[in-house]
C-alpha cells in the first residue's frame, strides 16, 4: 500500500513511518522541514508541505497521486508566530480530507486527542475537534484516533518534561493536574497498522488510552525508579510560581521554540486525558500496556540519564548564553567603555578608528545574543558566537599577546565558551 503520511517527522509520525516501512507499505512523507529528521525516515518519497499553508485541495492534489491511503499525524500544542492551531488542526487538514475524496482516496486515518469530544478549553482542543468535524463531513472511509498523553523509548513534549523532572533532586509536584491515561507509543502505532490493513472498519472514533489512571507525579515517579535514581523529595509548587513557569514557557514558544510547559498544557492537563479504552481493545484486539509493565520491558540506559539530566540544563545553558553576549555587548556600550578603548590604544588603535572598534563588537555580540534567542536563528547565531570568538582570539592575540599572561586569564577564558558553544550545538535539535 502507499500512504501519505502527514507530520512525519514529530514523535508519533516517525513511528508510524518506521512501522509502515516494516511492514512493506511505501511512504510518502510530508512535514514543514527536510533536514536530519526527514533523512532518517524510511520512506520512498519527501515534500515539504506546511499543513497550515496547503489550505486548498489544490495544494495536495500533487502529492495524492498513486496514494491508497492518507494518515494525518501533524499537530501542534499552542500558537505562536510560526504556528497555527486553527490552520494545522482545522483548516489544512480539511483541505487534504476534500482532496482525498476528489482523488478517490477511501481510508484516511485521522490523529486527534482523547477528551475533544467532551471539552474544549483550548485552542488546541477546539481546533482538533474541528479537524474531526471537517473529516466526519467527507464521503470517506475515516477513522479518527483520539490518544491520550503519549510515551514511548523515544522522547518528546510531555514525556521528555516527565524523565527531565525525574532526574532533578527534588521533584516539584504542580498544582492542579487531572488524571492520566497514558499510552505507549508501540500500542498506538499497532492502531495504525489495524486500520489500513484490508478490510478493517472504518467511520469510527476510538479513544486511544492506557488502563490505569495516574497523577503527573505518578509517572514522574515511574520514570524517576526506572532511570534507577533515588527517591526525590516532593515540594509542592505554588500556583503563583506554576503560573509563571506556564508563562515562561509562553514567551519561549514566542521566540519559536516548543517547551511543553505552557498555558495550553496546564489548561489541558488541569482537565486530564482520560478515557474509555474498552472500544478501541475491542475493535483492535489490542490490550495496552500499563507503564510500569512498558518500563520493565525496556531497562533505561546511560543515554537516558544523560538525557534527563541534561534536559532541564539545555534551557539553562542557552539563556546564559544569550545574556552572555547581550550582556558584553551592553557592558562594552556603558560600564566597560574606557576599558574597551584603552585596550584598543594599547594595540595600537586610535580614535576614531578605536572607538569604532568597540562599537562594533558590542552590536555584534548583541546580535549574536538575539540569534541565538530566537529559535528559527539559533544555529546561525553559535556559529557567528563561534567565529567570532575565534577572530577575537586571533586579533587579541596579535594586538595584546600579554592578555594570555594575565591574572584572569581573559584569553583562556575563550577556550570553555568555545567547548560550551559546541555542546549546544550538538543538543540543539529536539527531534
Amino acid at each position: 500500500m502507499r500512504v501519505l503520511l502527514t507530520g512525519a517527522t514529530g514523535f508519533i509520525g516517525s513511528a508510524v513511518a518506521a512501522a509502515l516501512a516494516s511492514e512493506g507499505h511505501s511512504i510518502i512523507a510530508t512535514g514543514r522541514r527536510g533536514g536530519a529528521p526527514a533523512r532518517a525516515l524510511p520512506a520512498d518519497g519527501w515534500a515539504s508541505v506546511d499543513l497550515a499553508r496547503a489550505v486548498r485541495p489544490e495544494d495536495w492534489a500533487p502529492h495524492l497521486v498513486g496514494v491508497d491511503a492518507v494518515v494525518n499525524c501533524a499537530g501542534i500544542l499552542q500558537d505562536s508566530p510560526n504556528d497555527s492551531t486553527k490552520a494545522t488542526h482545522a483548516d489544512g487538514p480539511a483541505a487534504l480530507f476534500e482532496a482525498c475524496e476528489r482523488a478517490g482516496i477511501r481510508r484516511v486515518i485521522h490523529l486527534s486527542a482523547i477528551g475533544v469530544d467532551v471539552a474544549q478549553p483550548t485552542a488546541f482542543s477546539r481546533t482538533k475537534l474541528a479537524g474531526e468535524s471537517a473529516l466526519r463531513e467527507r464521503d470517506l472511509d475515516w477513522v479518527i484516533l483520539r490518544p491520550s498523553v503519549v510515551l514511548g523509548r523515544a522522547a518528546y513534549g510531555g514525556g521528555a518534561l516527565m524523565r527531565g523532572l525525574a532526574a532533578l533532586p527534588i521533584l516539584p509536584v504542580m498544582p492542579g493536574g487531572g488524571p492520566l491515561q497514558v499510552v505507549q507509543l508501540d500500542d498506538l502505532v499497532r492502531t495504525f497498522l489495524f486500520f489500513l490493513a484490508p478490510g478493517a472498519p472504518g467511520k469510527i472514533a476510538l479513544d486511544v488510552a492506557g488502563p490505569e489512571r495516574l497523577s503527573f507525579t505518578d509517572i514522574v515517579v515511574a520514570y524517576r525508579r526506572w532511570l534507577g535514581f533515588t527517591p526525590a523529595r516532593r515540594l509542592n509548587v505554588p500556583d503563583w510560581l506554576a503560573g509563571l513557569a506556564y508563562r515562561a514557557g509562553d514567551i519561549g514558544g514566542w521566540l519559536g521554540w516548543r517547551p511543553p510547559v505552557r498555558s495550553t498544557a496546564q489548561a489541558e492537563l488541569k482537565r486530564g486525558a482520560v478515557g474509555d479504552p474498552g472500544p478501541w481493545s475491542q475493535a483492535t484486539g489490542i490490550a495496552p500496556a500499563s507503564l510500569r509493565a512498558a518500563l520493565a520491558a525496556e531497562p533505561a540506559s546511560v543515554q537516558e540519564r544523560w538525557f534527563a539530566q541534561l534536559y532541564f540544563l539545555k534551557p539553562l545553558g542557552f539563556a546564559i548564553f544569550v545574556a552572555f553576549w547581550i550582556g558584553t555587548g551592553v557592558i562594552s556600550l556603558t560600564i566597560g567603555w574606557d576599558i574597551g578603548k584603552r585596550l584598543m590604544f594599547d594595540g595600537g588603535v586610535e580614535d576614531p578608528l578605536a572607538s569604532i572598534v568597540v562599537v562594533a563588537g558590542a552590536l555584534a555580540d548583541i546580535a549574536i545574543g538575539l540569534l541565538i534567542a530566537w529559535r528559527r536563528t539559533t544555529c546561525l547565531g553559535l556559529y557567528a558566537a563561534l567565529a567570532i570568538s575565534v577572530a577575537y582570539t586571533i586579533i587579541g592575540s596579535a594586538m595584546l599577546p600579554q592578555l594570555w599572561s594575565e591574572p584572569l586569564g581573559p584569553m583562556l577564558k575563550i577556550w570553555p565558551i568555545l567547548a560550551f558553544n559546541l555542546m549546544l550545538l550538538a543538543i540543539l535539535r529536539d527531534r
